[in-house]
């Protein structure tokens, strides 16, 4: 079964990652957001966005936001949770072998990573990193429990993510994996002038 078809199965449910009801899910979105080192993003891209529930609250700091996945049937879920947001736009789509034009401030990689072969996610980093801005925040974060659709290890995942970019913040609990990094030291006292 091609990656695509097994998506497109699971989202015959309405919420298959229980997002809007586990209180993992809701942990999870309320530290990414409380990592986000900028207050507001002028350009962001969340790769694999699934049905909208963090494409909404990230909507809520971005300008213009463009949320990507490989399933039509999670982007029809994403674009009823996103319906409030106009600077959100979705487009089905897999990558790396699709890319979106432009350049990005914020890229977000949530759960997804973990799906791809090393090479295959050797080619999608290099391609993200190419897709930052120069003072772009690429965020991944990922579940660290291996399980069966799994092609690459969280911790694989994360370094092949990383390539030479700056480590920004990172956290880790028992379940997850919550890193971003740049091409820049970034420090919000710096930028608020606090030091």
């Amino acid at each position: 079964m091609s990656t695509a078809a097994y998506f497109d199965r699971l989202y015959q449910q309405p919420d298959p990652f229980q997002y809007r009801s586990r209180w993992y899910e809701a942990r999870k979105r309320a530290l990414t957001l409380a990592c986000l080192p900028r207050q507001r993003y002028a350009n962001a891209w969340e790769l694999g966005c699934s049905n909208g529930v963090l494409t909404a609250e990230l909507a809520a700091r971005c300008d213009v936001l463009l949320g990507t996945d490989i399933s039509s049937d999670a982007l029809a879920q994403a674009a009823v949770s996103t319906r409030e947001w106009p600077q959100v736009t979705l487009q089905c789509a897999s990558h790396p072998e699709e890319w979106p034009t432009g350049r990005f401030d914020l890229i977000v990689v949530s759960e997804v990573g973990y799906y791809l072969a090393t090479p295959v996610l050797a080619l999608l980093a290099r391609r993200l990193h190419g897709s930052l801005t120069d003072d772009g925040l690429l965020l991944a974060c990922h579940w660290r429990h291996r399980f069966d659709q799994a092609r690459s290890a969280t911790a694989d995942v994360h370094l092949l993510l990383q390539g030479d970019l700056v480590e920004a913040f990172a956290y880790q609990d028992e379940d997850l994996l919550l890193q971003a990094w740049s091409a820049r030291p970034t420090s919000v006292a710096r930028w608020e002038g606090l030091r």
